[in-house]
């Protein structure tokens, strides 16, 4: 029997307020469950007490004792919580000081050390546990742009280095595609999704799934359904959009209501060129140049947006053609937000 490569490392992501830290705090012990169970590994650990769960705590705030050295703030745990002798307890700190790249600060303390050194010291604490599993509570939402990237690296590399599960909890998406093996959606309490990154991109379960996963978010058009000819009609109330899309694609949708929420990223919005039939007619309200790419803000609807090329350039108020391939076409249920189905294969352009 083919064997599943463990997952090392799953990720949870929602807005504030949607219980991303409390599910880590229940894993911790430091709050406890309503219902269901919690294991680490073959343990259940519901009923056990915080201080006897082999867990290690990344906080957001680094949580560092400012009257204590480096090498002091990242022994403490040990000294707490084993029977390690003094010059064992040393040997492991600094082995772990040297994976972090801060050996030359362990008789500093936190206020001579900048944001980065802080989440090292902070990072390199929970490493000297070798604890079961790891929990990063939005640990790089304090540092710059530059210096997350940077960190996030660096906790990608320890974590694949050790072997040790992680959980890891961030508001921002993009932290949320690149730290984890497995993404987990919450809205309000309530699991959204759970699966790889690129599987949650490509097929979201549901509408707030799609609009959360991906940035910019995926543009959203209130349409409903008629037949024609064989084919389907995607038309919005207003007239502002409307596309025809093959048999297959209906076959997808039959059965249901009328009414559906269309999703495409704004990725896969392009300008409609030679023999590509153009889809819509819009006008250009604003051009908003990122570097490699522009994104186009068009009067199709609420901040719908396309990400094209740096060297599309259309003025505001220009009249363009765009286009998008019927594979990257998403649908939702109107009600409830669910996905109808599952996106078919096609790839060649509507």
């Amino acid at each position: 029997m083919a064997m599943l490569n463990p997952i090392f490392s799953v990720t949870l992501v929602g807005p504030s307020g949607c219980g991303k830290t409390t599910t880590l705090r229940m894993i911790a012990g430091l709050e406890r469950a309503t219902s269901g169970g919690i294991h680490i590994g073959h343990d259940e650990v519901t009923d056990v007490h915080a201080k006897n769960r082999d867990v290690a705590m990344v906080f957001q705030n680094y949580a560092l004792y400012p009257h204590k050295t480096v090498e002091e703030n990242m022994s403490f745990g040990l000294r707490m919580s084993t029977d390690l002798s003094k010059d064992e307890r040393y040997e492991r700190v600094y082995d772990a000081a040297e994976m972090m790249g801060i050996e030359d600060l362990l008789s500093d303390k936190p206020d001579e050390l900048s944001g980065g050194q802080k989440q090292r010291v902070a990072l390199g604490r929970a490493v000297v546990r070798e604890p079961d599993i790891f929990l990063f509570d939005e640990p790089l939402s304090n540092l710059d742009a530059k210096l997350r990237t940077t960190m996030r690296t660096e906790i990608q590399r320890i974590q694949q280095e050790l072997g040790i599960t992680a959980v890891y909890v961030t508001h921002d998406q993009e932290e949320a595609m690149t730290m984890g093996d497995r993404i987990v959606i919450l809205r309000d309490g309530e699991l959204q999704q759970m699966g790889a990154p690129t599987a949650v991109y490509d097929i979201p379960a549901n509408s707030f799934v799609g609009g959360f996963v991906g940035s910019p978010s995926m543009n959203f058009i209130d349409v409903r359904a008629t037949s024609d000819a064989g084919d389907v009609v995607l038309a919005d109330p207003n007239g502002d959009f409307s596309c025809r899309l093959s048999s297959s694609f209906a076959e997808r949708i039959d059965g249901t209501n009328d009414d559906f929420t269309v999703g495409i990223r704004p990725e896969n919005v392009f300008p409609a060129t030679g023999d590509k039939q153009p889809i819509l007619e819009t006008t250009v309200e604003v051009v908003e140049p990122i570097g490699s790419d522009n994104y186009l803000y068009l009067d199709v609807a609420d901040d719908f947006i396309a990400r094209v090329d740096s060297d599309v350039e259309p003025a505001p108020g220009e009249r363009i053609r765009v286009t998008f391939a019927e594979d990257d076409v998403h649908v939702f249920d109107g009600e409830t937000g669910n996905a109808i189905s599952e996106k078919e294969t096609a790839t060649a352009p509507v």
